[in-house]
């Protein structure tokens, strides 16, 4: 928040002193804000009886007034007119303020020249109360089964989803959540998406399963357990990176898994290299030589699993097929955080032994093979009536436009996916927004920056705002309806720079 913003006190609407106060309708709560306070959003403010945006417009570029990074414009290359290049000053919407009633154009509409061709980005706070946000958590460990209830502080905020390759996901938020519950859960749900994009950990319980510290960027914590490393495959995928590693060294290796474990003596891997067999048996559900589903149920344990001795998923070993006393047997997890050696005894029954010397390299070149623990938050919104409004009288052509790539959709500056289909549904990586970019109104929904870039005649064909288009240095100098000061930004580290894929790299896909 701004210096001006932590000068006013939060004002809760509803306080009786009307002859002191004024209307923002920034929001639909439309709060009466007295002299020297902010609205319940804590975004707006009442400044000498005039509304003001309490946090700076932040104009992304490469200055180093910012402390920012350097990031070199065009990079000494010719440019050929495409809509990408938007300059060495890009004008996000962070702290730009609203179209909200819906009436009026965005707050900035801003033109650029770059080598003769001009461009128009179309600046807004879009108040989203279609949104939510997918979270990547990388992890083998079980957090709670699919389709089971998130919530945070008790109140239901969304669900797991489908578990991808490595990795947990929760979808969490949605109108849903937001507006169709209790006044309590579209709260919680509305602060809980708000923490997560700004980057703050979230405390999430899972019905049936744990508890998960979630912060975009940093490993999860799970039960109280810091993550560090993801899966380096399934148990499968390990056998076929490693068994090489192995030949020569042991007579048999399993690698458990609580989705495919995998088997090297009956594996394909193990058979071109000449593995022999050993006479193992596997409880669980075979599905091709030497993949193995079901072994047991998801949990804390090896690999994803319940098992803390992983000798529970053998059975009898086979004499005829090979078993025989001293046969080596090396068990290890899918990140290589677990591994036991054992010989067979006379009985064939499998005696643990200490690690071996030998093996200690291909231990740890799993570990190393591991990619670190991370949690990923991406925001997911419909961009709607109001932001459309505001870039165009007939909303529908900015869709189009989207849809056709003669517009491309930033958030914060940050790149954003538009999915296929209906609509403008945009998805970001909350890292590559600058930092505290998302707010929030109480209604509840979530305030995000948005920005809409095109080529001038383009936007002029749309049906844009001609007349509100201004200057770069005409909104530095005397920035917006909510008088606006400035706030200059050094690009993020993660971000192109300009702000914007290069969509002439996909032949085909550029604007026409």
């Amino acid at each position: 928040m701004s210096e001006l913003s932590e000068r006013f006190e939060t004002h809760e609407p509803g306080a009786k002193q009307a002859g002191e106060k004024i209307r923002c309708d920034a929001c639909p709560v439309m709060c009466y804000i007295a002299e020297g306070r902010t609205g319940a959003c804590d975004r707006y403010g009442n400044v000498g009886g005039k509304i003001v945006r309490t946090d700076a417009l932040v104009i992304l570029n490469h200055a180093e007034e910012a402390g920012g990074p350097l990031v070199p414009f065009l990079d000494d290359a010719e440019w050929d007119g495409a809509l990408l290049n938007t300059g060495p000053r890009f004008v996000s919407a962070i702290g730009a303020g609203t179209t909200y009633p819906d009436y009026k154009p965005a707050p900035f509409i801003v033109s650029q020249e770059v080598e003769g061709v001009d461009l128009v980005t179309v600046v807004t706070e879009g108040i989203f109360s279609y949104c939510g946000v997918k979270v990547k958590i990388d992890t083998d460990r079980h957090i709670g089964p699919e389709t089971a209830t998130v919530r945070s502080q008790g109140e239901a905020v969304g669900h797991v989803t489908t578990g991808e390759y490595g990795s947990q996901m929760l979808s969490l938020g949605g109108v849903n959540h937001l507006t169709g519950g209790s006044k309590s859960e579209g709260r919680v749900t509305c602060d809980t998406l708000l923490d997560l994009c700004n980057r703050k950990p979230v405390e999430l319980t899972i019905d049936g399963g744990g508890t998960v510290i979630v912060e975009a960027g940093k490993p999860p914590v799970i039960d109280g357990h810091a993550e560090h490393r993801m899966r380096v495959g399934c148990g499968s995928a390990t056998i076929g990176m490693f068994a090489s590693q192995w030949r020569g060294l042991v007579d048999e290796v399993v690698v458990v898994d609580d989705h495919i474990t995998g088997v090297v003596s009956e594996h394909q891997a193990g058979k071109v290299l000449g593995w022999e067999d050993t006479g193992i048996k596997i409880i669980g559900r075979r599905s091709t030589p030497g993949r193995y589903f079901k072994v047991s149920d998801p949990g804390l344990g090896w690999g994803g699993t319940t098992i803390s001795d992983p000798l529970a998923i053998l059975g009898g070993w086979n004499p005829g097929k090979g078993a025989k006393p001293g046969l080596s047997l090396l068990m290890v997890s899918t990140t290589g955080e677990q591994f036991a050696y054992y010989e067979l005894d006379e009985d064939l029954s499998p005696v643990e032994k200490p690690f071996p010397e030998r093996l200690r390299k291909s231990v740890r070149l799993i570990e190393e093979n591991c990619e670190p623990a991370l949690c990923t938050v991406l925001f997911v919104g419909g961009a709607g009536g109001s932001l459309r409004a505001g870039v165009t009288e007939n909303p529908v052509n900015l869709t189009r436009s989207v849809q056709g790539l003669h517009t491309y959709v930033t958030v914060g500056g940050a790149p954003a996916y538009v999915w296929p289909g209906g609509g403008i549904t945009l998805m970001v990586d909350v890292m590559r927004v600058p930092e505290n970019a998302f707010g929030y109104v109480p209604t509840p929904a979530l305030v995000a920056p948005i920005e809409f870039t095109m080529r001038r005649d383009d936007y002029i064909r749309l049906g844009g705002y001609e007349s509100e288009i201004r200057s770069v240095d005409d909104i530095v100098a005397r920035g917006g309806e909510y008088a606006n000061p400035r706030r200059g930004q050094g690009a993020p580290v993660a971000n192109p720079w300009p702000p914007l894929y290069q969509l002439q790299r996909y032949p085909g896909t550029g604007p026409g």
